[in-house]
C-alpha cells in the first residue's frame, strides 16, 4: 500500500474512534472487517498508532496545535507505530519539518498533565493513594502496551510441558512470577491456530486473573458460584481447580458474554460448569440456591481502570458520574451474592479498577454492615494456594495489583468466611 493511502486510513480509523460512542477495540475491529486487504504489519501499523494516540491524548493534541491540515492527520504522523521511512514517504517537505521540530521539543518540560496523560479525576486520587514516585511510574507503565499471559490448564497439560511445546513452535514463554498456572509469552503470537489451544491446553488470561481465581481457592466436588462470569475466564480456572468435579455455576446478566463462553468451555474438556443467564442480582435462581454454596467470586463490573494498558479509551470514556452509579451497584451484587453462602463458605469480591472508591470503600463498607463475615488475610489465603511473592500481592490484608508494580493488570480482591 502506498504510505499516504495508509497515513490516510490512520486518520480515518482515528476520527471513527475518538468520536468515544463504543469501546475502541470494537471500531477498530470493525475496521478492519470493512478493510480486508489490508496485510498483518498493515493492520498493526494502523491498531498500534490509534492505541497511542488514545493513552496520549493530552499530549499530542497539544503537540498538534502547531500543525496544519485534519487534525487526525496530525495525530497519525505524531503517534506513529510503523516505519519511519515508509512515514517519510506519506509526509510533505512541510510536513516533515514540522515533525522534525515537534520532536526535538523536550517533553519533561511540560505540564504534568501533559506527562502523565490522565483526565484530573482519575489523577488525583491516585496520586493521594500512590505519591510521587509510584504515580509516575503507575503513569508511565499505562502509555506502555500490556504483555500477553497464558493460564495453562492444568486437566491437560502441566506448565513446563506447555512451555516446551510452545518453544517447539518458535514461541518463547516463561512462567508466570506468581500465578503457578501462568505463562508470559514474548511479543503477540498468533496463537489460536496452536494445537495446544484449539485443544485446550491454554487460554489467554492476564495474570491477575489467574490470581482472583487462586483467592477463592474452589475445592473439588463443592459448589461454587462465579456471579458475574463474563465470557468465563475465570470460570474456566475455577472448573479446573476443581478438577471438573461439583457444580461450578456461571451467572451474568448478558446472554452475548455467556455464548463467548461456549466454545471455550466446549476446548477446555470441563463438564462441571452450568452456564445461566440472570435478569438481575436478585433473580429467583440466586434465591433458591441461598445458604448452599461453598464458594462465591464476585468479579464486579466496575471502571476497568486497571484495564488501561490494553484499553486506554476507558479514561475519556468514563467519568466520576459513572464510576458512583457503579458503586450502587457493585454495593447491591456484592449484598446478594452474600446471601448464597452456607456457614464457613467463602466470599471473594473483585474489581480491575484503580481507584479507592469502587474497591477497599465498597469491602469495608460490606464488612461494617456484615458482621457474620470474617475478613481473611489475602496473604495467607494466596500463601495456602502456593502463590509465590504473596507478600507483594497485599495491602492492608487486602490483594492489590499494579501494572507498574506486578506486570499484571490493576485488581483489587477482598476476601471473607462466612461464620453463621
Amino acid at each position: 500500500m502506498h504510505p499516504n493511502a495508509l497515513l490516510d486510513l490512520s486518520a480515518e480509523l482515528l476520527r471513527a474512534v475518538l468520536k468515544f460512542d463504543a469501546p475502541a477495540d470494537g471500531v477498530v475491529s470493525a475496521f478492519f472487517r470493512k478493510h480486508k486487504a489490508l496485510g498483518q504489519r498493515e493492520r498493526h501499523t494502523l491498531a498500534e498508532t490509534v492505541y497511542t494516540v488514545l493513552r496520549q491524548r493530552p499530549l499530542l493534541q497539544h503537540l498538534a496545535q502547531s500543525g496544519r491540515g485534519p487534525m487526525e492527520r496530525r495525530l497519525a504522523i505524531l503517534a506513529w507505530q510503523g516505519s519511519d521511512a515508509f512515514l517519510r514517504g506519506a509526509l510533505s517537505q512541510p510536513e516533515q519539518q514540522w515533525l522534525a521540530q515537534v520532536q526535538a521539543i523536550d517533553r519533561s518540560s511540560l505540564a504534568p498533565k501533559l506527562r502523565h496523560n490522565l483526565p484530573d479525576w482519575l489523577a488525583e486520587p491516585l496520586l493521594a493513594r500512590l505519591g510521587e514516585e509510584g504515580f509516575w511510574q503507575l503513569a508511565a507503565s499505562m502509555n506502555e502496551g500490556a504483555p500477553l499471559d497464558l493460564r495453562v490448564n492444568l486437566l491437560k497439560a502441566k506448565r513446563e510441558e506447555v512451555q516446551a511445546e510452545l518453544k517447539k513452535a518458535g514461541i518463547e514463554a516463561e512462567p508466570t512470577p506468581f500465578s503457578p498456572w501462568g505463562l508470559r509469552v514474548h511479543g503477540k503470537p498468533a496463537l489460536n491456530k496452536l494445537e495446544l489451544f484449539t485443544n485446550g491446553a491454554l487460554e489467554v488470561q492476564d495474570e491477575g486473573s489467574q490470581l482472583l481465581a487462586l483467592l477463592l481457592d474452589a475445592k473439588r466436588s463443592e459448589m461454587v458460584v462465579d456471579f458475574c462470569a463474563g465470557a468465563g475466564g475465570k470460570t474456566l480456572a475455577l472448573g479446573a481447580a476443581m478438577r471438573n468435579t461439583g457444580r461450578l455455576y456461571a451467572f451474568d446478566v448478558s446472554g452475548h458474554r455467556l455464548d463467548n463462553l461456549k466454545p471455550r468451555l466446549a476446548r477446555s474438556g470441563l463438564s462441571n460448569v452450568y452456564p445461566a443467564q440472570i435478569a438481575h442480582e436478585r433473580d429467583e435462581r440466586i434465591k433458591r440456591l441461598a445458604g448452599k454454596i461453598d464458594r462465591v467470586l464476585v468479579d464486579a463490573p466496575c471502571s476497568g481502570l486497571g484495564t488501561l494498558r490494553r484499553n486506554p479509551d476507558l479514561k475519556w470514556r468514563q467519568s466520576p458520574q459513572a464510576v458512583e452509579e457503579l458503586r450502587a451497584k457493585q454495593s447491591a451484587i456484592l449484598e446478594s451474592a452474600a446471601r448464597l453462602l452456607k456457614p464457613g463458605g467463602r466470599l471473594v469480591y473483585a474489581t480491575c479498577s484503580l481507584l479507592n472508591a469502587e474497591n477497599e470503600e465498597i469491602a469495608q463498607a460490606f464488612s461494617a454492615a456484615h458482621p457474620e463475615f470474617a475478613p481473611l488475610d489475602a496473604r495467607q489465603v494466596l500463601e495456602r494456594a502456593h502463590v509465590a511473592q504473596a507478600e507483594r500481592l497485599v495491602d492492608q490484608g487486602f490483594v492489590r495489583l499494579w501494572p507498574h508494580s506486578h506486570q499484571t493488570d490493576g485488581f483489587f480482591a477482598a476476601v471473607w468466611e462466612r461464620c453463621s
